[in-house]
């Protein structure tokens, strides 16, 4: 969509609207969940037999223990406890933290629900009393009975944990063979913030002791990750070597395989070298400075001798994470993206005889060796990316900018769950992995479906999981969908596989994924397409985006395609709207890329047969919120206007009779509604639309998504007063709807109509939005808007202290109609009193 400069208004930037509202008192409590009674006596002779087994072991691991210097309060076991077949395990009511019984994983296989955790072996006893309690069914001094019979019943059996029992990736990729291969080791750091020293000590003592004849010796990878409660490190031993010092290693929580970095290709383009100087000729590039956005590539490196790349690219703006490694791109990669970071896809303006204005400039981080693809070791990603986005931060700290990572991991086992790398990501992006480090805004590629699952498509999209770290809730993640359907080869008989405006036959998805997890990817981009060529589909010229080449001297041009070349248009994208709004913080940019996205009609026509929530949701999993718009993202006009609101809340708090964490806080936004021109159109059709952003601290772990030991910080939502409902009725609903226990799982009865995705399907993850369509009448009765916090591990680890913390947010709201002779704009500019015009000096092309 374009607008006409001279129509365009800046967004409206609302402040003082917000009503802080404290929650009032829940009554009564949550569902509990039913678990089967058993023979008190008999089941308790079962468990304690299983226990004398583990007491036996333990009795042998001590000495062990303490000679390789296992610090006291380490000194114990790890014990796997089974539930019974479709039995819910209450897993986290085994751990005892106080007694340093930490639970460590939960893993579900076969129906059953299986928990590790770790027990210091004289806190044995304490199960020994949880049993003799249950079988005696004690009582308190009041006589009332102390109930812990569901959490004993839940449990089948007891066991020493195996190093399968700490395993917690997929079953079938457990290493096999006798041969060292990497590990992804995740160690408990609630008693001990210096767990990965501490590991480093014992894999020191268990190499001096191995007998296993190995000739190599355990070794651990360079950097770790810190997160609350876990330290992630690499190490690399065979089975037979962590399985002989698997009793010395009591800090391990679990075990995974690492990531290893997906691998490119280039192919070159045809195109003239003096369309290039044509293009340099007329390209108006940024000066440096700070008031400039810059889009950081966490990549392969950029080479920036390239005559399109050099003015935007200083040399002191080219970093590696490894200080020996060059700053230059050996394989390509980098410098495509910074190809189409700057210009888009090349083929449209090499063409144009039209001026060309950049608005933003380059950095890089080189977070690849040139020899990436035939490295044997898989890297630290989540320790590589938080060196890589030190690197600017460090050398230029007051920067405007934002980081583009269009690479990701080769699989996508993770299924959604947050591993070690997605995880640091969230941590970078919210600013907690330094003191006083800066929110950030990153964009991650959703990674690319098999090449080998092509010739399936569209079904291919569906069953191709979305890659590792993009399940990352901080970032902007990108899909690719394709415009490109015109073959203009004249050897080429073949058909393109997509049709023009559908998802990319390259874009992976989260239909796979449970439906706790976030809606992934966030927005699509142009990824290209594909020839349906006989025996498997190909890459074309025409299909693909041309870019920069990182061999100038040889070709000026590349080919490019897929989510990377969708991330490096997005991150286009972003930095033109920082241009435009530079003080706006990356939850609201990120907010309003989102906002300003729509579904193609061919994506609509293809998962949209049903007008149903649950279709919108399927959408949502394929496509995200779809194309972003840059005119909508950047103006608002007469008809359509977008209102945008910054806060901070304090969801929780300590009850002063309790002395239990509770919520705190909710925000009312009472804002400047053109409730006057809506009731004039009456009849009309409109459209509100409401994007809500913000960033959680990440405390990963695989101890339960619904536990205490949840991975985000806290949640939010939004929910919107109802015509005929008076002030004090929607105050009540929400504090009613945010007080049900685990409200953010629950599946309530949608009773607010005119939603396309309805507030059972769009909070999930960190971005939540939902649009809404009826008449303006109706619409005039809706101006007031409520943010309120869900649970979190801010609230249900105590221990932790950030109960007391703050969440910030960004709130989008746009109201549309498409009468063009409606002025919804100047009545709310009126409404709140402010300037409308915008400073020419401000537009950016």
């Amino acid at each position: 969509m374009s607008i006409d400069s001279s129509k365009r208004h800046r967004h409206f930037l609302l402040t003082d609207i917000t009503v802080v509202e404290r929650f009032s008192r829940p009554a009564g409590g949550g569902p509990k969940t039913a678990i089967p009674e058993q023979n008190r006596d008999e089941h308790a002779s079962r468990l304690f037999s299983h226990l004398s087994e583990v007491r036996t072991a333990a009795s042998l691991a001590r000495p062990v223990q303490e000679d390789a210097g296992v610090q006291s309060h380490r000194i114990g076991i790890q014990v796997e406890f089974q539930s019974f077949r479709d039995i819910s395990l209450v897993a986290d009511k085994l751990a005892r933290e106080h007694m340093g019984i930490e639970l460590c994983s939960v893993r579900e296989s076969d129906g059953h629900i299986f928990a590790t955790v770790f027990v210091p072996i004289d806190k044995i006893i304490h199960f020994e009393k949880l049993f003799t309690d249950y079988v005696n069914k004690k009582t308190d001094k009041n006589g009332r009975l102390i109930d812990n019979r569901q959490l004993v019943d839940s449990i089948k059996r007891l066991r020493v944990a195996t190093l399968q029992a700490l395993w917690t990736d997929k079953p079938e990729l457990f290493p096999v063979g006798g041969q060292p291969v990497w590990w992804e080791v995740w160690l408990s750091s609630l008693h001990d913030q210096d767990a990965a020293e501490t590991f480093r000590r014992l894999v020191e003592v268990a190499s001096r002791t191995d007998t296993t004849g190995s000739l190599s010796l355990m070794r651990l990878a360079k950097g770790q990750l810190r997160f609350p409660e876990r330290t992630v490190v690499m190490l690399n031993a065979s089975v037979d070597q962590l399985q002989e010092s698997f009793m010395i290693f009591s800090n391990v929580t679990e075990l995974r395989k690492p990531k290893k970095m997906a691998d490119f290709d280039s192919l070159s383009g045809s195109k003239q070298q003096e369309l290039l100087t044509s293009l340099l000729n007329r390209t108006h590039f940024p000066p440096a400075s700070d008031d400039v956005p810059y889009i950081c590539l966490l990549d392969t490196g950029v080479n920036r001798a390239h005559p399109l790349i050099a003015p935007v690219l200083a040399d002191t703006d080219l970093h590696s994470v490894e200080p020996g490694w060059s700053t230059a791109d050996d394989d390509g990669h980098g410098t495509e993206m910074a190809g189409v970071a700057l210009f888009g896809n090349l083929a449209d303006v090499l063409d144009s005889n039209k001026h060309v204005k950049i608005a933003h400039r380059l950095e890089s981080v080189k977070i690849l060796p040139s020899s990436a693809r035939d490295a044997n070791d898989p890297r630290h990603y989540g320790y590589v990316i938080q060196e890589a986005v030190a690197r600017p931060d460090v050398i230029a700290p007051g920067r405007l900018r934002l980081f583009s990572m269009p690479v990701t991991a080769c699989d996508d086992r993770d299924a959604g769950r947050p591993s070690a790398w997605s995880s640091a990501v969230d941590k970078i992006a919210v600013g907690a992995d330094a003191d006083h480090a800066p929110r950030r805004l990153l964009l991650v590629s959703a990674g690319n479906a098999e090449s080998d699952r092509w010739h399936d498509y569209p079904d291919s999209n569906d069953t191709d999981g979305i890659h590792d770290p993009a399940q990352a809730w901080n970032v902007l993640t990108v899909g690719a969908y394709t415009d490109l359907v015109f073959v203009t080869e004249s050897d080429v008989q073949d058909e393109p596989i997509a049709q023009q405006g559908a998802l990319s036959p390259f874009s992976t998805t989260s239909l796979p994924w449970e439906s706790y997890w976030p809606l992934k990817p966030d927005i699509v981009f142009e990824g290209g397409n594909l020839l349906n060529s006989p025996g498997r589909p190909l890459t074309t010229d025409s299909l693909s985006l041309l870019t920069t080449s990182h061999q100038f001297g040889k070709r000026p041009t590349s080919l490019t395609w897929a989510t990377s070349a969708a991330t490096a248009l997005a991150s286009r994208f972003a930095a033109r709207v920082m241009a435009v709004y530079p003080d706006l913080w990356p939850e609201t940019i990120r907010g309003l890329i989102v906002h300003s996205a729509t579904w193609t009609k061919v994506m609509k026509e293809m998962y949209l047969a049903q007008q149903t929530k649950s279709a919108y949701v399927g959408l949502l999993r394929r496509c995200g919120f779809g194309v972003p718009d840059l005119e909508s993202a950047l103006w608002s006009v007469a008809n359509s206007l977008t209102m945008v609101v910054q806060e901070h809340l304090q969801p929780f708090t300590i009850s002063n009779q309790s002395h239990e964490i509770t919520l705190r806080d909710m925000h009312v936004h009472y804002l400047p509604w053109p409730k006057k021109t809506l009731e004039e159109i009456g009849d009309a059709e409109v459209e509100m639309r409401i994007t809500l952003s913000y960033f959680i601290e990440p405390n990963p772990s695989s101890r339960g998504v619904r536990s205490r030991y949840r991975y985000e910080s806290c949640g939010l939502r939004f929910d919107v007063q109802r015509p005929l409902e008076s002030e004090d009725g929607f105050r009540k609903r929400i504090n009613a709807r945010a007080r049900s226990k685990d409200e953010d799982t629950r599946q309530a009865t949608e009773t607010d109509s005119g939603w396309l995705i309805g507030s059972n399907g769009r909070h999930r993850g960190s971005l939540h939005g939902d649009i809404w369509q009826g008449t303006a009448a109706t619409l005039a009765q809706r101006g007031r808007i409520a943010i309120y916090p869900t649970t979190g591990w801010w609230k249900t680890r105590k221990k932790l202290s950030r109960h007391e913390d703050q969440i910030r947010y960004a709130l989008i709201v746009s109201i549309k109609t498409t009468d063009d002779d409606v002025d919804l704009y100047s009545e709310v500019s009126n409404l709140i009193a402010q300037p409308t015009a915008v400073e020419t000096s401000a537009l950016v092309t």
